[in-house]
């Protein structure tokens, strides 16, 4: 598979979208104070590492097989931390992280959706609107964590 011009740049995009990614879960994993939630950001981390190479891999002329039924958002069920009734400086800095890897979630996820038909061929199609989907339940298992312990 040869990619265009503009697909080559659309994939480079989304490659730096999912650096970002990688590199905010990982600051964000060292400064939350929540366990759950620094496992929570290494696990998307990883994901978003995943994404990254392969989206490599279509650069280099190869479309990864992809798991199109992803249900790890639907799945994710963690454990309370803060009490719901309770306002302290930890539980508001983990509140403002999460919150604000969600927009990002959102963005990216968004950034995929009208990327997706800037491409010919339909295994390439399927592996981004995989990854969307990804990133869609990265927010869910997020505002999942956020409900539980009394954030949203």
């Amino acid at each position: 598979m040869v990619l265009t011009e503009k697909e080559t740049t659309a994939i480079k995009d989304l490659q730096t979208q999912e650096q970002t990614c990688m590199e905010k879960y990982r600051r964000y994993g060292a400064e939350a104070k929540d366990p759950v939630l620094k496992d929570l950001f290494k696990m998307l981390g990883e994901n978003e590492k995943q994404h990254y190479d392969s989206l490599n891999e279509v650069l280099s002329g190869k479309v990864p097989s992809c798991n199109c039924n992803d249900s790890r958002g639907k799945e994710y069920n963690p454990k309370a931390t803060y009490d719901s009734m309770t306002e302290n400086e930890d539980k508001k800095s983990d509140c403002f992280l999460a919150t604000d890897c969600i927009g990002t979630e959102k963005m990216v996820s968004g950034e995929y959706n009208s990327n997706v038909f800037k491409f010919g061929d339909a295994t390439v199609r399927k592996l981004l609107a995989d990854i969307q989907i990804e990133e869609q339940n990265h927010a869910e298992m997020i505002y999942k964590y956020k409900t539980v312990n009394g954030m949203a």
